[in-house]
């Protein structure tokens, strides 16, 4: 390996002088410098990060803590984080909670013993107003970006989010203006704030439409292409006369069209199907997928800033971003229309 002393020698200057040149310290001229680096670089000179961190009390390091790297909806929050990380000379360490408390916790308490400078989290919801972990990081004052909706245990950070309320309103204002009275909905996990707020647009949608919202056209999912597939048979089993279905997410809305096209049924000849989050699938699925469009890059873009004003002591502002309707195939107007 190769050391400050090797350099030193080869150059001709002190120890002190190459540390002054690695550290760009302003007493050192130009010319030394670039001499300096040249030599460095090309006898395969790499800074101790560790020895590093220990003299600034910074690790260069920030955390990210998501429930899984295949759920589609973080690929680009991710490559929006690392790059703006990257940018300003910070590495990421990725984790995965597999929306597991307990896994979630001890994620958490990992990357605090890396000395990572900051933490994004994508939470592990729970029903309980408190979270013991979140109360550690709240006292250790380690900034910390909420990657979605704020909750009871862990909305003393900053977070970033998107405006699913009137993201799914619009969703279903697009299927009343096709004509549609009897729209089912396919609901999320009860515990996630996102999930929450889907279902109450809807609500508020049809309301305001003066439409009764009928428990029966209300099927408790998930968030997954099985949970869709499973809600879906239920939906065709009970034989309710809804002519179109509004997922929670597009994994779910997948697994219902994947149900109703292997039975024959046709989409949107028999039923309208809708999404949520606009995930890559969405647009090269079997029918192509009406949904909602998340600004995932922004609101990696979003996330990013937050963390960085935190670093340098600001007291950033919460962000809730507005998505959009992206309108494909799978919506229509109903038969008996």
């Amino acid at each position: 390996m190769v050391r400050l002393k090797d350099i030193a020698k080869h150059a001709r200057v002190s120890v002190m002088t190459v540390s002054k040149v690695m550290r760009d310290e302003p007493d050192i001229s130009a010319a030394t410098k670039a001499r300096v680096r040249l030599l460095a670089q090309q006898m395969g000179y790499v800074p101790d990060s560790a020895a590093q961190s220990l003299r600034s009390r910074t690790s260069r390091f920030l955390g990210v803590i998501i429930p899984t790297i295949t759920d589609p909806m973080f690929a680009r929050i991710l490559l929006a984080i690392e790059e703006r990380a990257h940018e300003l000379g910070y590495e990421l360490i990725l984790a995965h909670t597999l929306n597991q408390e307990d896994r979630e916790a001890a994620c958490i308490q990992r990357l605090l013993s890396r000395r990572v400078d900051g933490l994004f989290i994508s939470p592990v919801y729970r029903l309980r107003p408190d979270a013991p972990i979140y109360q550690t990081l709240q006292t250790r004052g380690l900034p910390v970006v909420i990657l979605g909706h704020g909750a009871p245990f862990c909305r003393a950070f900053a977070n970033v989010e998107t405006d699913d309320i009137q993201a799914s309103y619009a969703a279903t204002q697009h299927l009343l203006e096709l004509g549609h009275k009897r729209i089912a909905y396919f609901c999320g996990p009860q515990a996630a704030p996102w999930a929450q707020e889907r279902f109450e647009g809807y609500k508020r949608a049809l309301r305001e439409a003066g439409l009764e919202v009928e428990d029966r056209f209300v099927f408790q999912a998930g968030n997954t292409i099985e949970d869709g597939a499973k809600a879906a048979l239920q939906f065709v089993n009970e034989s309710t006369n809804a002519t179109a279905i509004q997922a929670v997410n597009d994994l779910v809305a997948i697994g219902c069209a994947n149900t109703f096209l292997d039975q024959g049924i046709k989409i949107p000849g028999q039923f309208s199907v809708m999404g949520f989050g606009n995930i890559l699938t969405s647009e090269y699925f079997r029918v192509p997928l009406s949904t909602v469009r998340q600004p995932k890059f922004r609101l990696g873009v979003a996330a990013a800033d937050t963390m960085f004003k935190l670093l340098h002591g600001e007291r950033p502002q919460n962000k809730r971003l507005p998505a959009e309707i992206i309108v494909r195939q799978s919506t229509g107007a109903p038969a008996a229309a």
